[in-house]
Formats: structure tokens, C-alpha cells, sequence
């Protein structure tokens, strides 16, 4: 169950500090504070308890802040995150605290709670209000928008990425030698000293193999598939072993059961690609832990290949919103309709110009934009005519308005924890994802923020000079 409370917004001077100790009003978690509506959010948060038995759940406020909190400092542990919040008084603020307490706010484990509860689709709304916050003042001298004022502004920048997770990084031969020892271990458990021998499952023996290619510091292809041909062996005949202990009636753990059909699924994909000489198979399992992780082939200069989420972003008026997120690889030119689309609805009209890749300018979406006068700006499809001039000006200008978006991937891989995934879990990871994005928007209003009060602080200088010049 959970208690809304009647105001969530706990200002600063309410905070409650020892006597003698005194907070500064212009430290960022103060401000940052400010930024968000933490009443309206609140409110949606207390929709997602649909009982009123049980436990009372922690406050809204303390959960999305210690995960705010987690992901701008993405070296820290759920641990971690907890007893930074017990030893600062900015952070406990943050968290909707009444005054500083030494005692620990909560268990290291409810982080994982927080992290399922805050879903995507939920974290996305509490995006939207945050910008909301924004934008409402610049948006009420705006006619609202009707038919009659219904035509094209703004612009949309989209583009695709992917968040690495954090795995080991692949090989064939070390995923099946991690598989064997799982059903070694699984036979372990199967296996009871009253119903006889134990199978022989030569563990030692293929261990031995194993080491003989993975200690080598230059191996060649062909001792890599003897090796892997060899381990597929050592699989197969484990694999048959449990299939027959549980024919004759004995039983996994749920656990145990689940890693044995990713197993399952690895064997015949390492199988297929042995028999066929190949290294392509659909949906490629690439970690035993996290069965869901795909490879996302990216084609850049540091790793043509990098094994997390894809997601795209779009950016308009300074602002990120996550778009689309999928673990399994697609082609992101199928999205920017859709895209264009919740911009319309966000807004009320079509965006004047959208800026994107080469890769979203097919037919589907170049006819799309013309019906609706947008303008999508690029290279034309096809063999160019012979009249024609690209205006090159233009074409520059247009690049260098799309740096902004390439500047977000940069800041959220950088300092909002975008850069490396580490929860294990596969919902976990794609809300940790989202709040990379709604800690990227809170940044952005910190700098408007800055930028407003060094330009207040120029106009009252120049005030000052005008005087002195008149007095003059």
C-alpha cells in the first residue's frame, strides 16, 4: 500500500540541520529540487498500488531520487547509493527528507524494487512532466493550437544508439565451456548416490581442452572449431544425461530449469553454426545470464559490434525523449513516423524541419514529410539528376544542428550512466535506460538555469555602467 502525502515539496527551510550546522541554498541537489514536480509525479506514482493491506511503501520522493542519484554517479553500487545518502544532508534533502538523520533510509535491496516499479512507461511521463515544468511559461503566449493555427514549427532531431551492457565480451568456446560446467553442476544436484554410479561427464578432461585454445595468446581459426567442436561434444552428452534423470522423474529448480533451456537454445545455435561454417544465427545468444542481450552491429571506428539495448532519442527545443527501446536489433527508419507522430500530439502541429540520419530517408518517410509539408533534408534517393546543385551552405548548417543530438548520446554516455548498463535484470535494464534520460533533461534545466542567472547578473553590470556614464 501507499500513503500520498499532502505536500511532497519540502522546502529548504524547512529542512531540519543540527544546531550550528547551516545548508547552502545554492548547492545543486537544492536546485535540482526545484526542477521537479515531485507532487504531480506523487500522484501518478500512488495509481500503481492498487491495495490498501499491507506494508506502506517507501515514498515516491526517496525512491526516484536515490535513482536519480544512482545514475548520475554510475560507479556506485545499490550499497553505495545507500550510505551516500545517509552521510549527506544535500542528498537526503533530495530525497524528501524532513531533516539530517544518521540512520539508514533503507535496505541496499529495495533499489531493485524501486528499479521494476518505476517502469519505462512510467518513468517516460515522469519525463514529460519535468519538461512541462519548463516550457508551460514560454508556451502560454502561444495561441493554442486549432485548425486555423495548425502550421508546421519547430524541429526534430532523431537519432539511433545503443546502450552496452555490461557483460563479458563473447566468444564462442568460453560460452560453451561455461554451459558445460553449469550441467556438470546441474548433474551434481540430479544426481543421488543411492541410485548408483554417477554418469562420466569427463570435466577434467575438458577442461583441459578448453585451456589448451583459451591460454593461447594467438589462436587460429581452425583450433578455435576443433576446440569448440570438441566442447559441443561435452554438451551434448551432459545434456543428455539431465534429459534422462528427468525422464525418470527428477526435477530443477526453477532457476536451474531456465538455464538449462537457455542452454538448450545455445547448444543448437553453436551447433548450427558449426555444422554450416558460419557465424550468423537469429536472436544469438551472447550471455548465459542475460539470455535477452543481442549484438547490435553499429559499424563505428571504436567496436563495430556492441551487445546491449538499441534505443532511439529525439531531441526538440533542448529537451531528450526516449523513443523506442528493443534489445533485439531493427532498423530505425521504421520509427520516425510514429515519432513525428507523438510530436504532433505533444504539440499540435507537424514539426517545420527534421533532421536525421541517411539511414531514415527511405521512400515510406520521404512521402510522408512532403504530404505533411515537413521538411526532411538530405540527399535525394537514387541516381541524382543531372541539374543537380546541392546547396551546400545548407547542407552544412543542417550537420551542424544535428551535432546536438550526437552531443546528448555524449553527455548520457558520459555522466547519466547511458554509457555501461550494469543492473542484470532485463526490466531493471531498460529503466535504467530511461532514467539516463530523465537525469540528461534535469541537467539540461540546471544549465538554462545557470545561463539565466549570468545573463541577469550582465544586465544588471551594464545597468550599473549605463548609470555611471549618465551621471557622467
Amino acid at each position: 500500500m501507499y500513503k500520498l502525502k499532502k505536500n511532497a515539496q519540502i522546502s529548504f527551510e524547512d529542512f531540519d540541520m543540527p544546531n550550528g550546522v547551516e545548508l547552502n541554498p545554492e548547492n545543486r541537489w537544492v536546485k535540482k529540487t526545484e526542477t521537479i514536480p515531485w507532487s504531480d509525479i506523487e500522484i501518478r506514482y500512488a495509481e500503481l498500488f492498487k491495495s490498501n493491506c499491507g506494508n506502506v511503501a517507501k515514498p515516491l520522493r526517496l525512491a526516484l531520487g536515490a535513482l536519480l542519484i544512482q545514475t548520475e554517479y554510475s560507479s556506485f553500487s545499490d550499497d553505495e547509493v545507500v550510505l551516500q545518502i545517509q552521510e549527506n544532508p544535500y542528498m537526503q534533502f533530495f530525497c524528501g527528507f524532513p531533516g539530517f538523520t544518521n540512520e539508514k533510509p533503507f535496505d541496499s535491496s529495495l533499489m531493485v524494487h524501486f528499479r521494476k516499479r518505476l517502469t519505462p512507461e512510467i518513468l517516460g511521463e515522469i519525463n514529460e512532466m519535468i519538461i512541462a515544468e519548463v516550457t508551460i511559461e514560454n508556451d502560454k503566449d502561444d495561441e493554442p493550437p486549432t485548425s486555423e493555427n495548425s502550421e508546421n514549427r519547430g524541429e526534430l532531431i532523431v537519432d539511433s544508439t545503443c546502450a552496452p551492457q555490461n557483460i563479458k565480451y563473447p566468444q564462442d568456446l568460453n560460452l560453451l565451456n561455461e554451459a558445460r560446467e553449469n550441467l556438470e553442476k546441474m548433474i551434481d544436484k540430479l544426481h543421488n548416490p543411492a541410485d548408483g554410479v554417477k554418469p562420466r561427464t569427463y570435466r577434467k578432461q575438458a577442461r583441459k581442452h578448453y585451456l589448451k585454445t583459451a591460454k593461447k595468446r594467438k589462436k587460429f581459426a581452425k583450433e578455435i572449431r576443433k576446440a569448440i567442436g570438441k566442447q559441443l561434444n561435452y554438451v551434448m552428452r551432459d545434456f543428455n544425461y539431465i534429459v534422462d534423470y528427468l525422464n525418470n522423474g527428477k526435477t530443477l529448480c526453477d532457476r536451474d530449469m531456465e538455464r538449462f533451456e537457455i542452454i538448450r537454445n545455445l547448444f543448437e545455435q553453436q551447433s548450427y553454426m558449426h555444422v554450416n561454417k558460419t557465424h550468423q544465427v537469429g536472436d544469438r545468444i551472447v550471455s548465459l545470464s542475460q539470455p535477452w542481450v543481442r549484438p547490435i552491429v553499429r559499424g563505428k571506428a571504436k567496436s563495430k559490434c556492441e551487445f546491449g539495448a538499441k534505443l532511439d532519442i529525439s531531441v526538440s527545443d533542448g529537451f531528450t525523449r526516449l523513443e523506442h527501446t528493443s534489445f533485439d536489433a531493427y532498423n530505425e527508419s521504421e520509427n520516425l513516423i510514429e515519432i513525428i507522430e507523438r510530436f504532433k500530439k505533444r504539440t499540435g502541429h507537424y514539426p517545420e524541419k527534421v533532421l536525421v540520419d541517411q539511414i531514415y530517408r527511405n521512400r515510406d518517410n520521404i512521402n510522408f514529410c512532403k504530404n505533411h509539408d515537413i521538411q526532411i533534408l538530405g540527399k535525394p534517393l537514387g541516381r541524382p539528376a543531372k541539374d543537380y546543385a546541392p546547396n551546400k551552405k545548407q547542407t552544412q548548417q543542417n550537420e551542424i544542428d544535428r551535432i546536438e543530438v550526437e552531443r546528448k548520446f555524449s553527455l548520457a554516455k558520459g555522466s547519466h550512466g547511458l554509457g555501461l548498463i550494469k543492473t542484470r535484470l532485463k526490466n531493471t535494464s531498460l529503466t535504467a535506460i530511461a532514467l539516463s534520460i530523465v537525469s540528461l533533461n534535469i541537467a539540461q534545466i540546471m544549465r538554462l538555469i545557470w545561463w539565466i542567472l549570468v545573463f541577469e547578473k550582465w544586465m544588471i553590470v551594464q545597468w550599473g555602467l549605463n548609470m555611471n556614464s549618465q551621471n557622467c
